[in-house]
Parts: C-alpha cells; structure tokens; sequence
C-alpha cells in the first residue's frame, strides 16, 4: 500500500514538474543558442556565416546565401526552435561569381 502511493506521489510530481516547465518562456539567449546550433549543423544551410538576431521571440536572420532553397530552409529550422514567435528572413541570395 504504501509502495502504490509513493509510486502515486512520484508520478504527480513529475507530470506537475512537466506543467509548470512547459510555461516556463525561453529566454532571448537560449533561442538565440538554439538557432545558431540549428542553421550550423544543417549541411544544405551551411549557416555558420548568417548573422541572428532575437528580440522577445522575433528571430531575424541575415546575411547572404547561395540558393533561395537555403534562405528558405534557414527560417524554417529557425521557426522550428522552442520560444520562437516569428522569423523575420533579411537573407540575400546570390550566387557566386
């Protein structure tokens, strides 16, 4: 009996421990991190070069790439990072030459 409620406190706790960190909001730094480690490691971005910007959310990305495939897979891998409300896109493309 005593195991079942121990095992029942341990499971309320947690699940309450997961409620209150989902409401927690991410701070500027932590998406800025976030999209950086994103647009670097992506091997069609290359994003090392781009310049990220954040502001209560608003992520804005610049710099130049070579393809629109890449300015436009830039903003959706910056869309996809927790704490991002919008991604304002200043990227530029062109091609080299």
């Amino acid at each position: 009996m005593i195991l079942k409620t121990c095992a029942s406190l341990l499971v309320f706790f947690l699940l309450a421990g997961l409620c209150l960190a989902a409401d927690k909001p991410v701070s500027d730094d932590a998406i800025y991190d976030n999209v950086r480690i994103k647009l670097a490691s992506d091997i069609d971005v290359k994003g090392g070069a781009l310049k990220v910007d954040v502001k209560q959310g608003v992520v804005t990305l610049a710099g130049i790439v070579e393809t629109q495939m890449q300015k436009d897979k830039a903003a959706k891998l910056a869309k996809k990072v927790k704490g991002v409300k919008s991604v304002v896109n200043q990227i530029e493309v062109k091609k080299r030459g």
